[in-house]
């Protein structure tokens, strides 16, 4: 072989390594874009990840349904009795108008 031919094939084999070059820049320029988007979504879903940890974090303080339905059957128990006191009070409500009206009519004279 001469230096010519080694020359060609030389500027020949540079030529394939150039083009695969910029094939592969070509083809690598779409994975950058999906690392990026990858990259905002994995950011995202921290975001949420911690966002839903928060929430779980508060709803355990919150009652359950057996506690939720404790509470209305105490509400209705105080609502009749508060309704049984408001009976046993108005008798002394009618006995203090009564005795308000009285007074009224003696400062009146």
């Amino acid at each position: 072989m001469t230096p010519s031919e080694i020359s060609q094939y030389l500027g020949l084999v540079l030529a394939v390594i150039a083009l695969l070059g910029h094939l592969k820049g070509y083809f690598a320029s779409g994975e950058k874009a999906l690392t990026s988007r990858v990259e905002k979504m994995s950011t995202a879903q921290d975001s949420h990840e911690r966002r839903i940890q928060w929430i779980e974090g508060e709803i355990k303080h919150l009652p359950d349904r057996d506690a939720q339905h404790r509470m209305e059957l105490q509400l209705t128990e105080m609502k009749g009795m508060f309704a049984a006191m408001d009976e046993r009070l108005r008798p002394i409500a009618a006995t203090s108008e009564r005795m308000h009206e009285l007074l009224m009519e003696h400062a009146k004279k």
